[in-house]
């Protein structure tokens, strides 16, 4: 573990950088003045172990993982970095000598805008896991200037405004200006000395702006390099001097639009084409970074596979396989076969989803107008592999004039994983049915885990304590010894030190986030959080339409025994899903309906705060008792949320969907709340005719909510009729079929939850279990399995 500074140093460094880094004395420094002085000088301690690790990789000719991403999630880095550096008590005590709030300070840094949801989180927590194993990688990804888009409600509707983070310096990052490449997009193919040349009539500059990740102890630093767009050229002058300045600034903007946005609308055609460019943009110049270095270490292209890993983190990447071709074989003049084999060697992918629809398909006059050369080597893959399996027609990369890029990051890869125990069966028995037969040892199973250092002892230090006093800290990077817990669940004094770590958590939410909303949130009561991306599949509807329902009850019997209930909810909308964002205007309707109710008030609360963001995930988690992780059987891959909310002691209320299932089996059925149809029978269910409106007039609970929507008496009616006929005529994801059971589950965890020495047993229990969910654990199981990759020490 590396040497931890005093805080005296810290203190004399802090004053040093606010000085000579900030230009300012400390009599004028603003909060934002000391969190630059502060940031800076964690990163200085960060920077020695990043170059050292490095060169140790260099040096050692360790085989390298390289890391493909459309989002990396990081969130705040300081405190994270603090806690990885193990400076909790040295800075404390440090910004305490210099008068500062701890919290404050903290507080003040921006969320980077790299991500949206689970895949870019995932991401974040397996780039600190591979630092903190100290397994040389790269992170690749896109240095978005407004990233996703900041989310607030008007009239109850989401509203997207740009994210900001990027209009003051972000101090972690390094600005490599030599390690930049020209992509090119666009123009002709035409063949020179019998070799295939792609004349781009497009092109930016990619620059790369490195992040050092450090790992546990602060043994070990990895980076992770973002891409900004440029332009090749900054201004065509002739033009500017002609009058025409519009024109003499294209090149500038296009370069800027390619790293704007993450997930531009792609629902019309010049949409889908700038996402096509943004997924090229990160894999080409990924892809000439990773040859660059390899070359200049090993230079002979046959170690290839055995010097360097890539793993596609879902078909975002997957032009990796054409592209690496491309560089391959027009640049360093290899053959087909061989540029071919190499690359499978070398690339590895992600399957995310089960839903065919999400599995990324583009036109080929879209793919051929922009790549052109791609376009060929597609073909040129798509032949070969139906030449040399004996695969049946309606398998293939290019179908009815469309590019499959979830078959073509099959075919090109060397390994394919899913990320849960049930997702994986599913990938082979589903969506790559065909592919697996024909290539049964490719698709594996890693489970997806979440780093314990940010979600446990960074975002829950009440927590971490507890577990340090009674276990030991060794839980920190061995999260399997949680299991000492286990005999803790039947004392009662353990117990209620659980139970008043939960208190307290839920105490700060509501004084802060909750308070701000304007809700008056009992800490006595249930704190029931689904926070996620909005989605049909993940059936925020369900939870909401159960929370009508629950409200008419209680209003049939104003003076029943009723269990007071806070729901939470968070998440955004992509901006072209207009039923997501229906969704999202039926909460908010709700809530202000329900919270200004004085008969039920008291029992049943509902908050929805806007851009849900790791923050805000950081203050929610900890302060959760119940868990909503409601899917439909067979949508979901994984999902992470639900292991950090298992590890921070909620329970869940569930289906057997994605890591539930495993989650249960791991905490016991007895410590988890189960309801709905499983996967076989949610796909025989949406199949039979007829089955929302069956379901629905079945059910008097749901038949009223829905009907008070009909009536407007949650904002104005006809706001909702499509979603409304959705559920009684379509319903595809079924809120219908579920709903009895889950409003029945969620009964049965009010009377639960009013035992409160049981359900804090089962929340010690969930905890104790839940080890397995450690992305180091993940992490070890890509080194082994797909990328065969060893630790190196420095």
């Amino acid at each position: 573990m590396q040497n931890v500074p005093s805080a005296q140093a810290l203190h004399d460094q802090i004053l040093h950088h606010l000085t000579h880094s900030q230009g300012r004395g400390a009599e004028f420094a603003t909060p934002f003045d000391w969190r630059m002085a502060v940031s800076y000088t964690v990163r200085d301690l960060m920077a020695g172990t990043w170059v050292d690790a490095f060169r140790a990789a260099r040096d050692q000719g360790a085989k390298r993982v390289c890391y493909l991403s459309m989002e990396f999630l990081i969130g705040r880095m300081l405190g994270d970095a603090i806690i990885n550096l193990r400076l909790e008590k040295p800075m404390a005590e440090a910004l305490r000598m210099l008068g500062l709030d701890q919290q404050q300070i903290l507080d003040n840094e921006p969320d980077a805008a790299l991500g949206n949801g689970g895949l870019g989180r995932l991401a974040a927590c397996f780039m600190e896991s591979l630092s903190s194993l100290q397994c040389p990688a790269f992170g690749y990804g896109i240095r978005y200037e407004h990233g996703l888009f900041r989310q607030r409600f008007e009239g109850g509707q989401q509203v997207e405004t740009p994210e900001d983070w990027l209009n003051q310096p972000h101090p972690w990052e390094f600005v490599k200006v030599d390690y930049s490449y020209t992509v090119g997009f666009k123009g002709h193919v035409e063949t020179v000395d019998g070799r295939a040349v792609w004349r781009p009539g497009e092109s930016v500059i990619a620059r790369a702006y490195d992040t050092p990740v450090i790992g546990w102890g602060g043994n070990w630093a990895n980076t992770l390099r973002l891409w900004g767009a440029h332009p090749t050229t900054l201004l065509d002058l002739h033009r500017f001097n002609a009058g025409d300045h519009t024109a003499a600034a294209e090149p500038e903007a296009l370069a800027r639009t390619l790293s704007r946005v993450l997930y531009p609308d792609d629902t019309t055609e010049s949409g889908k084409e700038l996402r096509l460019k943004q997924e090229y943009f990160l894999t080409s110049a990924s892809l000439q970074d990773i040859l660059r270095r390899f070359m200049q270490e090993h230079g002979d292209l046959r170690l290839l596979p055995d010097k360097v890993a890539m793993q596609l983190n879902d078909t975002h990447p997957a032009i990796a396989g054409p592209e690496l071709m491309r560089l391959l074989m027009d640049d360093h003049g290899l053959p087909f076969d061989q540029a071919r084999d190499l690359a499978r060697g070398t690339l590895n992918y992600t399957n995310h989803t089960l839903m065919p629809e999400a599995l990324e398909r583009w036109s080929t006059w879209l793919m051929g107008g922009v790549l052109p050369r791609h376009m060929q080597i597609i073909q040129m893959i798509d032949d070969d592999h139906r030449k040399t399996t004996a695969r049946p027609p309606q398998v293939g990369i290019v179908q009815h004039d469309q590019v499959r890029m979830g078959e073509l990051a099959f075919i090109m890869a060397s390994k394919v994983n899913g990320v849960s125990a049930l997702h994986t069966e599913l990938v082979k028995d589903t969506v790559f049915a065909d592919l697996h037969r024909l290539h049964p040892d490719r698709i594996v199973n890693q489970t997806n885990g979440v780093t314990p250092r940010r979600w446990m002892r960074m975002s829950n230090p009440g927590l971490a304590r507890l577990l340090d006093d009674t276990i030991g800290e060794g839980w920190t990077t061995d999260l399997d010894q949680l299991r000492g817990l286990e005999p803790h669940a039947g004392d009662a004094g353990f117990r209620k030190a659980l139970g008043q770590v939960k208190r307290a958590n839920k105490v700060w939410l509501s004084n802060g986030l909750l308070a701000e909303l304007g809700i008056k949130a009992d800490p006595e009561a249930i704190f029931d959080i689904q926070v996620k991306r909005i989605h049909e599949y993940k059936r925020q509807l369900l939870n909401v339409l159960e929370a009508i329902a629950l409200w008419q009850r209680i209003h049939d019997d104003p003076n029943g025994d009723w269990t007071p209930r806070v729901k939470i909810f968070g998440g955004k909308a992509a901006p072209g899903y207009w039923l997501a964002k229906s969704v999202i205007h039926l909460i908010n309707d709700v809530a202000a309906t329900i919270n200004n109710d004085p008969v039920t008030a008291r029992y049943l609360q509902i908050a929805y705060p806007p851009n849900y963001n790791v923050s805000m995930a950081e203050d929610l988690i900890p302060a959760a008792d119940l868990s909503e992780q409601i899917s439909t059987a067979g949508k979901e891959a994984s999902g992470t949320g639900n292991m950090k909310f298992t590890l921070n002691g909620a329970l869940t209320i569930g289906t057997l969907d994605g890591a539930n299932v495993e989650i249960r089996d791991l905490v016991g059925p007895e410590n988890f709340f189960l309801f709905g149809l499983k996967a076989d029978q949610a796909a025989a269910e949406a199949a039979s005719p007829g089955h929302a409106r069956r379901a629905i007039e079945k059910s008097r609970e749901l038949r009223d909510a829905l009907h008070l929507i009909s009536e407007g008496r949650f904002g104005r009616a006809e706001s909702y009729y499509t979603l409304l006929d959705r559920t009684w005529n379509d319903d595809p994801f079924l809120v219908a079929s579920d709903f009895d059971d889950y409003f029945a589950t969620q009964r049965r965890i009010d009377a639960a939850y009013r035992d409160s020495a049981a359900w804090d047993r089962m929340a010690c229990l969930n905890i104790a279990r839940a080890g397995f969910f450690s992305s180091d654990r993940t992490i070890r199981g890509y080194m082994n399995d797909i990328w065969h990759v060893l630790p190196v020490a420095i």
